[in-house]
């Protein structure tokens, strides 16, 4: 939406450069008025000089037309707000795969699964994942456990005494001896 408010802001400030242009200002005079660079300026003077005021229109949107209308957007939604058992599926869980299928019984337009979030993300739709807890959870036992026990259990690097960061190393000299293995290993054991 704001590239179409873009356009028709950049459409109105060339009708507003027309006008000065045929009241005489100058190129430099609309360029500083209008904010835009000299270059621009003289591009939409050129363009008004040879083909009038049909020169500075737009020329209208870039790249492909979309697939679907907003009629069919409108339709969608109303679709995926029905709910996906509404269509025959088990759960009322929306995936990509489903969409694409509710969108291509809808509309007739087939899209990839892969494509679909565009779609989706186009209506305002968000991806929102269900949380997997167990129904038998007591978050109180777990508050409780995580409060009393775990405080108690958790191994402190302080009750082992410092440790080098090196102390997994065979050639470390805070590693036992009996860990070292080869010939180097075996002179250090006698």
């Amino acid at each position: 939406m704001a590239r179409g408010r873009d356009f028709v802001a950049l459409e109105r400030r060339r009708q507003q450069a027309v006008r000065w242009f045929e009241k005489g200002e100058t190129q430099a005079s609309v360029a500083r008025r209008l904010r835009v660079s000299r270059t621009t300026a003289m591009r939409w003077a050129h363009a008004f000089e040879s083909r009038g005021r049909a020169g500075l229109r737009g020329a209208g949107r870039a790249g492909r037309k979309p697939r679907l209308s907003e009629q069919q957007r409108h339709a969608i939604e109303q679709a995926l707000l029905d709910g996906p058992t509404a269509f025959g599926f088990a759960t009322e869980l929306w995936t990509l795969p489903r969409v694409a299928d509710v969108i291509e019984r809808t509309t007739g337009v087939v899209y990839h699964p892969g494509h679909v979030w565009r779609v989706l993300r186009h209506l305002g739709w968000s991806l929102q994942k269900p949380t997997t807890r167990a129904r038998e959870r007591d978050e109180a036992a777990i508050t409780r456990w995580v409060h009393e026990t775990w405080p108690r259990v958790k191994k402190t690097l302080l009750a082992e005494g410092p440790r080098s960061s090196s102390s997994t190393r065979a050639d470390s000299p805070s590693a036992p001896r009996f860990a070292a293995r080869g010939r180097r290993a075996a002179g250090r054991l006698s």
